[in-house]
């Protein structure tokens, strides 16, 4: 298990922004925040491309889910939950992008940026495991970026986490800890 980095990889953060943190989760929410973070620094200190995604809403898709909350529209975030967690240091050369959908693809630009800066590569951290972060791969997998998830940088709850991580992951990409991407992006 590891996570081989291309020339120019980035850093994708999904959805670590301050109205979405509240729920029991397989890893502690801060432990994902603090390895975020120092990812995230430590691609900057290459200058290596940083993503800092956040979610402003849902797809307008009717769900089981929604049916049973009584949602009748898109489900809509208010501005201030939107807020990318301090501890990430947002910096101005950082790409953000806000999706309202699963995945960070399919409603934002984040491809094009994505090619504008040459990568060829995303390394995955945030929440939760089972939508934003694998729809995010899903979609650059089939859009012909090589994927990485580093895996005790982010969270679900615990049994849909590990499925994730066991069955679905290992068909879209490279798997490795924070330790280890640290240290490969170190040696660079």
């Amino acid at each position: 298990m590891a996570i081989e980095l291309e020339e120019t990889p980035a850093l994708v953060v999904i959805d670590l922004q301050v109205g979405i943190l509240g729920f029991p989760t397989a890893h502690p929410i801060a432990d994902v925040i603090d390895k975020s973070a120092a990812l995230a620094e430590a691609f900057r200190a290459k200058g290596l491309p940083v993503v800092l995604v956040n979610v402003a809403g849902g797809a307008p898709g009717r769900t089981e889910r929604s049916k049973a909350s009584g949602q009748t529209g898109p489900r809509v975030i208010p501005a201030e939950a939107m807020a990318i967690v301090p501890e990430l240091n947002q910096q101005p050369s950082d790409i953000t992008v806000t999706k309202t959908t699963l995945g960070a693809f399919l409603s934002t630009d984040l491809d094009a940026k994505l090619k504008a800066v040459g990568a060829t590569q995303i390394v995955l951290t945030g929440v939760s495991t089972t939508s934003g972060v694998e729809s995010t791969a899903r979609s650059a997998y089939e859009l012909g970026y090589h994927v990485g998830f580093v895996i005790d940088a982010m969270t679900d709850a615990i049994e849909p986490h590990e499925a994730s991580i066991a069955h679905q992951f290992p068909k879209l990409g490279e798997l490795g800890t924070a330790d280890e991407v640290l240290a490969a992006v170190a040696a660079r």
